[in-house]
C-alpha cells in the first residue's frame, strides 16, 4: 500500500528540522566558548617560578660569602670573609641575624681567616676556613676544635647528613668529610667543586664546572643538569627540584633536570654566593658578597 503524507505532517517535519538546525550550531559554539574559558583559567593559574625580595640587612656584613639557616634555634648564621678570600689574616667572622634580617651579633665569632661554607651537626657549627675545618659550639660561640686538612688550598662549601660533615676544596677538586674526629676524602677529580648539599635519603649533591651532580656512596656520580656550570650555592627542595646560584648574580630553579633562571642581579653587581633556605616559608637567603648585605627572597614555583 502506498503511503501519502498529509500536508500537516510535512509541515511539522519541516519545522522540526528547522528547529534542530537552528539550535545545533548555537549549542556547539557555547561548548567551545566554555572550553576556551576553562583553558584560559587553567593558564592563568599556572605560576611562573620567581623570587621576590622581602627584606635585606644593613650593609654591615663585610664580604659575606655564605648563609646558613639553623632550624634548631631559628637563627641565620653569616660567614664574613672581610679580608682576602684565601688570606690567613684573622679578620674573618661569623654573624647572627634573625628571620626579619635584624643583625643580632655582628661578631658572634671572630678571629677566623676567610670563612665560607657552614653546616650544623649536633651541638656544633662547622665552618670551612681556607685549609681547615673549624668547629664552633653553637651554645657559646667558642671554637672547640680545628681540623687541619692536608694539602688543602681553598675549602669552600659544607653540608652534613647527620653523621658526616662534607666539604669541598675548589682548587684541589676534592670532596672531603669529617667523621668521628677523622678526615677522609670522598671524591677526587671534581672540577672546581663548590656547592654541596645533602638531600633526600642522605644523598649528596654538588655543583662544579660540569654542572649539578648526584653522588653515590662510593663517590661516583651522575650529572643531573649540565647547564648550570660553575655553581656556588645549592638548595635541595626534593629529589627532582633544586635551587642553584652562580656567584656573579644568577639563581636558577632546576626541575626534572631543566634549569630556569629566577633571579639575575648581575646588572646591579650584586653577587649571589652560597645561598641558604628557610624551609616551610620558602625563603631563599642570598649573601651578596661585595654589597655586604644578606637579602631574603620569597620563592614561588
Amino acid at each position: 500500500m502506498k503511503f501519502i503524507a498529509k500536508p500537516s505532517t510535512i509541515v511539522q517535519c519541516a519545522l522540526s528540522l528547522l528547529v534542530l538546525w537552528s539550535c545545533g550550531p548555537a549549542n556547539t559554539n557555547t561548548n567551545t566558548e566554555n572550553e576556551t574559558e576553562e583553558v584560559e583559567e587553567e593558564t592563568a593559574d599556572v605560576q611562573e617560578p620567581g623570587l621576590e625580595k622581602i627584606w635585606e640587612t644593613p650593609a654591615e656584613l663585610t664580604t659575606n660569602e655564605s648563609v646558613h639557616y639553623e632550624e634548631s634555634d631559628g637563627l641565620i648564621y653569616v660567614a664574613n670573609i672581610e679580608g682576602g678570600p684565601d688570606e690567613k689574616d684573622g679578620v674573618g667572622s661569623i654573624s647572627k641575624i634573625n628571620e626579619d634580617g635584624e643583625i643580632l651579633e655582628k661578631d658572634w665569632v671572630s678571629g677566623l681567616n676567610a670563612p665560607k661554607g657552614m653546616a650544623v651537626m649536633g651541638d656544633y657549627l662547622y665552618v670551612t676556613d681556607i685549609d681547615r675545618l673549624v668547629e664552633i659550639t653553637l651554645a657559646t660561640g667558642e671554637i672547640s676544635n680545628t681540623y687541619e686538612i692536608a694539602d688543602a688550598v681553598f675549602l669552600n662549601d659544607a653540608t652534613t647528613d647527620g653523621e658526616k660533615v662534607y666539604f669541598s676544596d675548589m682548587r684541589t677538586h676534592k670532596i672531603h668529610y669529617l667523621q668521628d674526629g677523622s678526615i677522609h676524602t670522598f671524591a677526587e677529580g671534581q672540577n672546581n667543586i663548590n656547592g654541596l648539599r645533602v638531600g633526600n635519603g642522605n644523598t649528596l649533591y654538588g655543583l662544579d664546572a660540569e654542572g649539578l651532580k648526584q653522588y653515590a656512596t662510593d663517590g661516583s656520580f651522575e650529572i643531573i643538569n649540565a647547564d648550570v656550570t660553575g655553581g656556588d650555592g645549592l638548595i635541595v627542595l626534593d629529589e627532582n627540584t633544586f635551587i642553584a646560584s652562580r656567584w656573579s648574580g644568577e639563581i636558577f630553579l632546576i626541575e626534572d633536570g631543566v634549569a630556569t633562571k629566577i633571579l639575575d642581579t648581575t646588572a646591579e653587581e650584586s653577587n649571589t654566593a652560597d645561598i641558604g633556605f628557610i624551609p616551610g616559608e620558602d625563603i631563599v637567603l642570598v649573601p651578596t658578597f661585595f654589597k655586604n648585605k644578606v637579602a631574603a627572597y620569597k620563592l614561588s614555583y
